[in-house]
């Protein structure tokens, strides 16, 4: 297994680069990022030989750890533009973060092969959902007011689940949600997710930790399943990069957000669920 000083520098150059990549995106698309950073890192780390089910849970810490400083950049920037619905925002973060550490707790006890396929599903289920009768633009007029506050907290609760189970921030459901059962116009939807997600985040951190203190065969810079050199690696570019996405999500049509979203997605669940493996099998 490698030493903690050569795993930062073999992999310095696909961290940045991921990093870069996963801060534009998540400004761009209102998520996370975790759909991008959790298959990266758990390719990585397991190159390394970390046992699967440890590389995974690193994964997924690591990943909401990330996302925090990444989201609340591109926050800030939608903030100013006066695109995020604060109420609904804070709403969803405050029980996506109770229910994220329930997620992450949960997660330390799955069978790293199951998190690995589940997490590969989710995606491509939620894919298909942003593509079949997603319009752009939501109704002006009832878009920001007429969530049910019972509603707000139950979609909370549920992506809270999932961010913690996954280690993706919960943008990946939220944005669906947002335009599909709130007809909130896409560009809204991704500026109100990304605010909620700096809250959601942190609750799925703290499981990871605490699950992750004293298990055997982690990477040296662990603080239970969260791996700090990773993170400083990741965020370099990340937040920066954020910034240039949340500019150009103003300035881009909401059908391009919409099939740019579809498409990675599709992508990453497919080499979750071990779809190409099979097709070469």
């Amino acid at each position: 297994m490698w030493t903690g000083r050569a795993l930062v520098l073999d992999l310095l150059p696909i961290l940045i680069v991921t990093g870069a990549v996963v801060g534009f995106t998540a400004a761009l698309l209102g998520v996370g990022g975790g759909f991008i950073l959790v298959p990266v890192m758990y390719w990585a780390i397991s190159g390394t030989g970390v046992a699967e089910e440890v590389a995974l849970r690193t994964a997924f810490g690591t990943s909401l750890l990330v996302i925090v400083p990444t989201v609340a950049s591109s926050t800030w920037r939608h903030h100013k533009k006066g695109a995020v619905v604060w109420r609904v925002a804070l709403i969803l973060g405050a029980c996506g973060a109770i229910a994220a550490l329930a997620g992450s707790t949960l997660a330390a006890h799955i069978p790293g092969q199951t998190l690995k396929t589940g997490f590969g599903v989710f995606i491509l289920v939620m894919s298909a959902r942003m593509l079949i009768g997603i319009k752009s633009e939501g109704v002006a007029s009832d878009w920001e007011s007429s969530p049910r506050t019972i509603y707000v907290v139950a979609l909370g609760l549920t992506m809270g689940v999932i961010a913690g189970l996954t280690g993706l921030g919960g943008g990946a459901l939220m944005v669906p949600a947002l335009v599909l059962l709130f007809h909130f116009p896409m560009l809204r939807a991704v500026a109100t997710s990304s605010a909620a997600i700096i809250f959601t985040a942190p609750g799925g951190i703290i499981g990871y930790i605490v699950n992750g203190l004293g298990v055997p065969g982690r990477l040296p810079y662990s603080v239970g399943y969260v791996n700090v050199a990773v993170f400083l690696a990741l965020v370099a570019l990340s937040i920066p990069m954020a910034q240039l996405g949340a500019r150009t999500a103003h300035a881009v049509d909401g059908r391009k957000l919409r099939l740019l979203f579809v498409v990675l997605m599709v992508y990453v669940g497919l080499r979750m669920t071990g779809f190409f493996e099979w097709l070469g099998s």
